[in-house]
């Protein structure tokens, strides 16, 4: 008996049209540009109320990508029927007031914690978006099977990476991704790592320890159970083995890690192969490309930038579930107290402020935040998932905690 026919290949369709794109623009402004905050820009970055300053990074929140996914989902609820059916690939990015507008559209979740339907109940003339971080490619290639209409609106630096690992499979070389291997990225990648054929290998390595111990791997061999039980199935290929895979290795990276951090790992993997196989032999057994993406490396350098300014503390706008945002976080905290929010109902009064502890992965709450001094001076940056309106919100409540009324610092902004 003969295979069933695949199913027809939809007619690609173009979301982005005037008529489309018009209406788009209006309703994504509506529900996340902010005026105050663009005035606030406009007036170099600083505002300064009753001896409370408030400086913004010179580069925060929305990315091109972020907003290029938004206005594509958006797009596809505007161009097909109301009453046709749309689904997305989990989070289309990760701030939970965006996804929580997404789902508000009718668009239904198929992946993660927050799944509302299952993918092998789609139907042919459904709509499914893949959100900015991409897909895996078997989850893509169930639903091409199916026939279903496909939205990507994956970031074009994350595809760079993928076309990145692609290569280093086709050289038989394995993919040592700098990553969390959790991260819809990550996945993503780890998926194209494998090669068309499905005969590449993968593993992700999160911190400088975990490059570390893969370094002392390659130099010196060692246990490869105890190897295997480190990195465990999410972390590595099926049936990679450290003996014979960490022979020739590429470096890549989920776009959203710190630089510093990529540059140190890939460094340390290179001496390390370097050490095992000699310079000719080491340059001609390891790759790297940096494939850090352009937003998340501009926002970090006007982080760093603003903390060289004298500041009392510094305060971090956006979904803790994101991985730009947490490093945004990480470099504040190295330098001044830090607050990483969701948004500004975390602060709650002057002597109470909810906020995300990166190292123990959850919401904590710290007393006696807010500096009771004469002149107080607050940085202020989010992540490329974060809407300017909240940045506004937090800009309004940081100023309420001051004793200004937001409609009279409104009014001394627009004036």
């Amino acid at each position: 008996m003969s295979a069933p026919a695949a199913p027809p290949e939809k007619k690609r369709i173009n979301l982005r049209t005037p008529e489309v794109m018009a209406a788009v623009l209006k309703q994504v402004e509506s529900h996340y540009r902010s005026e105050l905050v663009d005035r606030v820009i406009a007036k170099g970055g600083i505002v300064s109320r009753n001896g409370l300053t408030i400086r913004l990074a010179q580069k925060f929140g929305f990315c091109y990508g972020v907003e290029r996914a938004i206005d594509m989902a958006y797009a596809a609820r505007k161009y097909f029927p109301t009453e046709q059916r749309l689904f997305i690939l989990g989070e289309i990015i990760h701030n939970p007031e965006v996804n929580e507008q997404i789902a508000a559209m009718g668009i239904k979740n198929l992946i993660g914690p927050h799944k509302e339907a299952e993918i092998d109940h789609l139907r042919p003339d459904d709509v499914v978006i893949v959100p900015a971080f991409g897909a895996e490619t078997h989850t893509i290639d169930r639903i091409k099977n199916i026939g279903c209409h496909i939205v990507d609106t994956t970031c074009g630096d994350v595809m760079s990476v993928w076309r990145r690992v692609r290569g280093y499979a086709q050289e038989s070389f394995t993919s040592i991704i700098h990553g969390k291997s959790e991260h819809e990225e990550t996945k993503a990648t780890a998926s194209r790592a494998l090669g068309p054929g499905g005969n590449g290998h993968f593993l992700v390595v999160l911190t400088l320890a975990d490059a570390d111990y893969v370094c002392e791997y390659i130099r010196n061999g060692g246990d490869k159970e105890e190897f295997l039980a480190k990195f465990g199935p999410g972390a590595r290929s099926v049936g990679f083995d450290p003996d014979v895979h960490l022979r020739s290795v590429g470096v890549a990276n989920q776009t959203t890690m710190l630089r510093s951090e990529t540059e140190d790992v890939q460094r340390r993997i290179r001496q390390a192969i370097v050490d095992r196989d000699g310079p000719e032999m080491g340059e001609k057994n390891f790759r790297f490309f940096d494939t850090i993406c352009g937003a998340t490396q501009e926002r970090q350098d006007a982080l760093f930038d603003l903390l060289k300014l004298p500041m009392d503390l510094m305060i971090v706008v956006g979904g803790y579930n994101s991985s730009n945002t947490s490093h945004l976080a990480e470099i504040g905290e190295n330098c001044l107290p830090t607050y990483f929010i969701r948004n500004a109902s975390r602060l709650e009064s002057r002597e109470k402020v909810t906020h995300y502890n990166l190292h123990l992965r959850r919401e904590v709450t710290t007393d006696n935040w807010f500096p009771e001094k004469e002149q107080v001076v607050i940085g202020l940056t989010a992540g490329a998932s974060c809407p300017n309106h909240l940045i506004e919100e937090t800009i309004l409540r940081l100023f309420e905690l001051r004793g200004i009324p937001t409609s009279d610092l409104v009014a001394s902004l627009t004036a």
